[in-house]
């Protein structure tokens, strides 16, 4: 069996590319970010949706709320789609950040280097991805939209195409973008389109 799955970034917020918002950080969307999760969940009327589930941060939970209620449904809670537990880093402002020997250490090695405290690139994507396989081979209902952050959307995006993780800076996923990926179960995927906002 398999599902066609929507990754949704969250929508925008007012501290997005400033800080390192993690787990910690309770974050709502701003009007844009409101804006934009509206204009996405009028684009996906008519998909036949079945079922939206989400990250449990304040603002994918608030961005599942909005396109649920754009598509006559109700979200999900799903630690699988949480995002990157960045340990210690988590609240830092990126601008702080840039000093830090680690920091660079974990941007140009992905795949390997850890966070202070936190989790693993490796094990954030690999959550989310046993996630979208266990949907397909639950199989039934529609098309899933998951909610989630940039970073895990990555993650998983890299995975399905065998890319290694320290390439997921090379493609963008942009606030309230959705990325199509068909599952059809056991380990196997493929990405259909890549962070579209129009």
């Amino acid at each position: 069996m398999s599902v066609l799955v929507g990754l949704v970034r969250h929508g925008a917020h007012d501290d997005l590319g400033t800080w390192l918002s993690g787990r910690t950080r309770d974050i709502a969307l701003n009007a844009a970010g409101r804006d934009q999760t509206a204009a996405l969940a009028r684009r996906l009327a008519g998909r036949g949706i079945a079922t939206v589930c989400t990250s449990p941060r304040r603002r994918t939970v608030e961005t599942a709320a909005i396109l649920g209620q754009g598509l006559g449904l109700t979200p999900e809670p799903q630690p699988a789609w949480d995002e990157v537990d960045f340990g210690a880093w988590s609240g830092a402002r990126f601008a702080d950040l840039e000093d830090d020997p680690a920091w660079r250490h974990w941007n140009a090695a992905r795949a390997t280097a850890p966070t202070p405290g936190g989790e693993t690139m490796a094990a954030a994507a690999d959550r989310a991805l046993a996630h979208l396989h266990r949907l397909a081979e639950r199989g039934g209902g529609g098309p899933v939209l998951c909610v989630s952050h940039c970073d895990v959307i990555r993650g998983v995006v890299a995975r399905v195409l065998g890319l290694g993780l320290d390439n997921i800076l090379r493609f963008e996923i942009g606030p309230a973008s959705v990325s199509w990926v068909l599952s059809h179960g056991q380990g196997t995927a493929q990405v259909l389109t890549l962070n579209g906002t129009e």
